[in-house]
């Protein structure tokens, strides 16, 4: 089966032991834990090649926010800590197995929401952690991790080409598929048809969902999509955020993923973008 990386869930969350403190302490004394930078998304690794996650001993971790991961005849923790040599996802991602990988993936979701939630949004006092790195309290009043969702849309001409844009941060040459935030109040298939209207300005039709694909910059869910639009229409591109638009070749874009040259750079290998493209391609 052609799947998305981060497709499935590898490690057993257990959440019921997350409100359990006994069971929590029980199980730390005996956990792997794995040391997570919030600020970087940095992880510590063995240095070899390929690189190995390093699993700490609790002895030997570090003092931060402890986050239960899952697990629970081998329980799995992360704690929040500065990772000076270490390696990122964008890196790691298709060089762990894909038991660590979803590890990496949850470990650096949960520790950059807390990051940002040190106080309560609503009445701006410092929160206290619990339920296993789960919650963030002040007083009665609890706050959540949060997943921001964003949808990905490969639109194709109905036969042999797409259309891809190329953001105006990016190499001149990267191109990759239509993308942005679902609104509040908006549903993931309206976000579609908006999105792709404010950045190329066409319509598109026989909109079809394909995957999803957890995000952790900082903590998005990738819903991606399938699309056609009309090769002839006027491409009008939104000047803030798209440096250029165009169709290409399923044979120019099986060159740029296969690394051959190519008139465009695709995404990297880890992105639900990229898988979007093999798809097609194949």
């Amino acid at each position: 089966m052609h799947r998305p990386q981060f497709f499935r869930t590898y490690l057993d969350r257990a959440a019921h032991n997350r409100k359990d403190e006994e069971w929590l302490k029980e199980a730390w004394e005996r956990g792997r834990v794995l040391v997570v930078d919030p600020e970087t998304g940095n992880v510590e690794t063995d240095g070899q090649d390929p690189p190995g996650l390093v699993f700490r001993s609790p002895d030997d971790a570090p003092n931060g926010i402890r986050l239960y991961l899952g697990g629970e005849l081998r329980p799995y923790f992360a704690v929040t800590a500065t990772v000076s040599e270490g390696a990122n996802l964008r890196r790691l991602a298709t060089r762990l197995s894909e038991f660590e990988a979803d590890i990496v993936m949850e470990a650096v979701a949960l520790a950059r929401w807390h990051s940002d939630h040190v106080f309560h949004p609503a009445t701006g006092n410092p929160t206290e952690v619990s339920s296993g790195g789960w919650e963030r309290r002040d007083g009665e009043k609890v706050i959540w991790p949060r997943t921001d969702p964003a949808i990905m849309v490969l639109i194709t001409d109905g036969a042999d080409r797409c259309l891809l844009a190329n953001g105006v941060s990016w190499p001149s040459d990267r191109y990759s598929c239509v993308a942005g935030f679902v609104d509040p109040g908006e549903s993931a298939e309206a976000a579609c048809h908006r999105e792709v209207l404010e950045e190329v300005g066409i319509d598109i039709t026989g909109l079809s969902y394909v995957a999803s694909q957890p995000w952790p910059f900082p903590r998005s869910l990738m819903l991606a999509y399938s699309a056609v639009g009309d090769p002839d229409a006027t491409i009008t591109m939104e000047p803030e955020e798209i440096a250029d638009a165009r169709w290409f070749t399923r044979e120019q874009v099986r060159d740029a993923l296969a690394g051959r040259p190519a008139p465009l750079q695709t995404a990297q290998s880890a992105s639900i973008a990229r898988f979007l493209l093999e798809r097609w391609a194949a």
